[in-house]
């Protein structure tokens, strides 16, 4: 009986200490990572810095130069968090040209119908898996969001 319960106590243990620990990312460390990121962009006018991947969710600060690529999620769900700067956010529609670009993962150039809503500071955006998106943002004025992907049930 000793045996057993030292054994499941060593058990509890091990899990707690192999578990992840939580993470901080203080305003102070996600403004240096923003202003680190405009000599990143890419030519699809974004550049991003990935925070963590944790299996079932990630978190990633992007900033966005131009506007992005229609994209649609077969398995994940997007949360914005919007940070500084105003874009167009068009949902639902359909995705234009669209290819797969990763596994469960569509790309094009543009959503045909849609919803368009204008997002900025302090917005906070949710997009279910399987729902065409796409982000517009002027030129010359960048838009930074922090992105929390969730898998979905």
């Amino acid at each position: 009986m000793r045996l057993a319960a030292a054994v499941a106590m060593t058990t509890a243990v091990l899990a707690l200490a192999a578990a992840p620990s939580f993470q901080v990312w203080t305003s102070a460390q996600q403004a240096d990572m923003f202003k680190q990121l405009p000599a990143k962009v890419n030519p699809q006018h974004v550049a991003g810095q990935p925070l963590g991947d944790w299996g079932n969710h990630s978190a990633t600060l992007w900033y966005r130069a131009g506007d992005g690529e229609a994209e649609f999620h077969e398995t994940f769900n997007d949360i914005f968090v919007v940070q500084k700067g105003t874009a167009t956010l068009i949902m639902g529609g359909t995705v234009v040209g669209g290819k797969t670009t990763a596994p469960h993962e569509i790309r094009g150039t543009s959503i045909k119908g849609g919803e368009k809503r204008t997002i900025g500071p302090g917005d906070i955006v949710h997009i279910p898996a399987k729902t065409p998106h796409q982000t517009l943002v002027a030129s010359g004025q960048p838009f930074e969001y922090l992105v929390i992907k969730v898998a979905a049930q």
